[in-house]
């Protein structure tokens, strides 16, 4: 599904924080959304999930105006920085409330339904079977992301909305899942909104790569072109960070 952004705009007082920002993402997509902190990245990443409601301008996922659809039932998913998990739930149990199964419980399917599909959801993940049975608190950071990534693909999202999923991991970690953070985007098909602002993650990931600064779009093209062709200093004092 191709996400397209027309026009919208979002204020947080007399702050634009998403500027009458206009912006395709093609079906299938891997975007690296670039800026520096309070630029809007997250911003955006939320209003088209639907977390935050823009003031104005248009949300297209594939041929459908999403304005008035509300979270949940957008058919994406987020996977946040700080990893947004329950942390009095286990990893996975398909009888019980867990991390991995509650967006499948709360669908009310069944754990006949859950168990098979879960498994292989932590197959793709890279999550372990031997951390089923554990709590956030008993995991490592990397290990955490995978069960925010595995309870992201249950519901097979046709958009990935990553916001700095790898900020909060050591170097050898964040290389290990960026590749893995590739590869299920790769295999799921879906369209991926990535935000970062670390140039070398956007290089390895995007298939391009778009720059907002203040709300607005600065450049948008693939790792080629950026690097070739930056648009201004705001991007090049990126390129050289």
């Amino acid at each position: 599904m191709e996400v397209r952004l027309i026009g919208v705009s979002k204020h947080f007082g007399s702050v634009a924080a998403v500027d009458h920002l206009t912006l395709e993402v093609r079906s299938g997509e891997f975007l690296a959304l670039v800026g520096a902190s309070g630029s809007g990245k997250t911003t955006l990443l939320r209003i088209v999930a639907g977390l935050e409601r823009q003031d104005s301008g248009h949300i297209y996922i594939g041929d459908t105006l999403v304005n008035e659809v509300p979270v949940g039932k957008r058919n994406v998913q987020m996977i946040f920085q700080n990893y947004a998990l329950w942390p009095h739930m286990k990893v996975f149990d398909e009888k019980e409330h867990t991390n991995v199964s509650f967006p499948l419980k709360i669908r009310h399917w069944t754990a006949e339904a859950i168990g098979p599909w879960a498994r292989e959801i932590a197959r793709r993940a890279r999550l372990d079977e031997v951390l089923f049975d554990r709590r956030p608190d008993e995991l490592s950071s990397g290990q955490r992301q995978r069960v925010a990534i595995a309870r992201a693909l249950t519901t097979s999202p046709t958009v990935f909305l990553m916001d700095e999923p790898l900020a909060n991991l050591d170097p050898p970690t964040r290389v290990k899942v960026r590749g893995e953070l590739k590869r299920v985007h790769q295999e799921a098909g879906a369209t991926t909104i990535f935000v970062t602002h670390v140039m070398a993650d956007a290089f390895a990931l995007g298939d391009r790569i778009a720059f907002l600064r203040e709300g607005r779009l600065v450049q948008v093209g693939n790792g080629d072109q950026i690097r070739n062709t930056p648009a201004d200093d705001y991007v090049r004092d990126f390129l050289v960070s």
